[in-house]
């Protein structure tokens, strides 16, 4: 029994003594002494960069004191590899400055970063170890493989961007006024028959037997107002206004016996017209103009201004003789509605008459054609004989829809006021296409329009903050919606978003199933992506369907 412990006892001892006191090219020899370890398992590109760290722990006896290790991480690809810097470990007699192994062992973690090209979705990390021993260099015998990779899913962005059209204010309805008036004398309510023979009154008695021959013009409703002047007892106006509105109402009624107006006619009364004595006195030439405008702002209470101002001895006579009169009056106003061009009318328009067009009915024809000629054609013209920025943005959208970059930047660079919510967005949305990033995060910061918020959310996607894409996107309907989703793994979320028909969305469905592991659903989604030759290529190297593969 003691014979057979300490053999057993001298065999451990050999054993530590031949790791412990072996030379440093004995270390390549051991290797699968060594734990190698990696994080991620599966390597991700974000913002076109992978990122990956790896561990390699060495038991004790194991690292030779005189030793240095040196471990050059490389990602072997189609079409080439890429290497990261070397990291050096080194013994406790080493003079060196690299990270110290001590003899009972320990662990060196490291964190390596790989600029993306294409053809790395199919790619291997391996770590490639060798031993100094004094000048002579010992490669391990095989490479550690420690990753593969890698995930490139944010990819399928969709990164144009989405243009803004600015507003027209094109109405379909326009309301119009047609007034006129008669005067009283002071204190009185009768309408003198030199009154109703005016010019004025005659043009208005035309325009409205003409208004009935007039298919686009209809009168909605006329309103009497009878006034009073702001001079002599408030309770003598009320009256006088009352009776003055009763006489101007018999006038009107006598006027259009034979051609009665359409719609209600609306009588009103107002005691005391300090508004129309405003008016009147501010468009004035008269001498302490701007006192009385001054007492009129000071006081509200009518007693209080008639006495201010009729303190002013030089100049109300002037105001008894000008303004006043003008007070006494009852007015006669139509209230029209104007039926504005259709739809089909202002498309002919634009094909026929286009120079009589102004720049909200050009705006909104715009919206109203579908071909990219004629929306080049009417934007252009609104822009050039309007000198509209309304209308060089919406020019620069429509250039950018179709994919006409150099003409959208020439169009843009016609908008004169570079600080609109519009201009920022297609601004933004040029740069992005350029792929000048920075550019385009500050347009669409500066823009509060809904869709610079979901083009900022692409750049989010492509540097790899994708929750705040999720948080940008949500509830938007956005084409990159789902995919935030698929990044974020909030896959119950993103499924029902990817609703298109098309081999992208096919593709997005098939991640999804494939993280599901719904391999069969998988198989079903990729027959429709094989319609895309470019998406059928990208599938077959993808990560996300490696085990579809297997």
């Amino acid at each position: 029994m003691k014979k057979n412990f300490f053999k057993l006892f001298s065999l451990a001892v050999l054993g530590f003594a031949m790791v412990s006191c072996s030379n440093p090219s004995k270390m390549a020899k051991e290797a699968m002494l060594i734990g190698v370890d990696g994080n991620p398992k599966v390597l991700e590109v974000v913002a076109d960069e992978i990122t990956a760290s790896y561990s390699i722990t060495f038991p004790e006896g194991y690292f030779h004191p005189k030793a240095i290790l040196e471990v050059v991480p490389v990602l072997v690809y189609e079409g080439g590899e890429q290497a990261a810097p070397t990291f050096k470990l080194q013994g406790e007699k080493v003079t060196d400055n690299f990270t110290v192994i001590p003899a009972m062992g320990g662990k060196a973690s490291n964190t390596i970063k790989f600029a993306y090209v294409p053809g790395m979705e199919k790619s291997r990390l391996e770590l490639r170890i060798s031993v100094w021993n004094k000048l002579k260099k010992i490669d391990f015998p095989a490479p550690f493989k420690v990753a593969d990779g890698a995930n490139i899913t944010y990819k399928l962005v969709h990164q144009t961007g989405l243009t803004a059209l600015a507003t027209d204010n094109y109405k379909k309805v326009l309301t119009e006024k047609k007034e006129t008036q008669i005067l009283y004398k002071i204190n009185s309510s009768d309408v003198r028959t030199k009154e109703l023979s005016k010019q004025e009154i005659k043009d208005f008695e035309k325009f409205l037997a003409d208004i009935k021959k007039d298919e686009k013009r209809e009168i909605t409703n006329t309103q009497i107002v009878a006034y009073a002047s702001p001079d002599g007892p408030e309770t003598l106006n009320n009256k006088l206004s009352d009776k003055r509105s009763e006489s101007a109402k018999k006038a009107f009624d006598k006027m259009t016996k034979n051609n009665p107006v359409d719609g209600t006619v609306d009588v009103k009364t107002v005691a005391e017209d300090w508004e129309g004595f405003q008016e009147l006195v501010a468009g004035s030439s008269i001498q302490d103009k701007e006192l009385i405008l001054r007492v009129l702002s000071m006081y509200s209470d009518p007693i209080v201004r008639e006495r201010e101002i009729k303190n002013m001895s030089k100049v109300f006579k002037t105001l008894s003789d000008k303004i006043l009169p003008e007070l006494r009056r009852a007015r006669f106003i139509a209230n029209i509605d104007y039926t504005n061009f259709n739809d089909q009318e202002l498309v002919e328009l634009t094909k026929s008459n286009i120079e009589i067009m102004d720049i909200e009915s050009l705006l909104y024809a715009a919206t109203l054609v579908n071909d990219f000629d004629s929306k080049v054609k009417i934007y252009t013209k609104a822009g050039e004989k309007f000198n509209c920025d309304r209308a060089y943005n919406n020019l620069t959208a429509t250039y950018l829809e179709n994919g006409k970059l150099a003409e959208a930047k020439a169009s843009i660079a016609k908008v004169t006021n570079k600080t609109s919510k519009f201009y920022y967005n297609n601004a933004g949305v040029i740069a992005l296409r350029e792929k000048n990033y920075k550019l385009a995060g500050d347009m669409f910061a500066k823009s509060d329009l809904q869709v610079a918020r979901q083009n900022s959310a692409i750049l989010d996607i492509l540097n790899g903050r994708y929750n705040d894409a999720v948080a940008k996107l949500a509830g938007t309907g956005d084409s990159n919606e789902g995919l935030a989703y698929i990044l974020t793994n909030k896959l119950d979320k993103a499924l029902p978003l990817i609703t298109h028909d098309c081999p992208h969305g096919a593709y997005m469905r098939a991640i999804i199933a494939a993280r599901q592991g719904n391999m069969s659903e998988v198989a079903k989604q990729l027959k429709r992506v094989y319609d895309s030759e470019a998406l059928k290529t990208r599938s077959e190297k993808d990560i996300e369907f490696a085990k579809f593969r297997e």
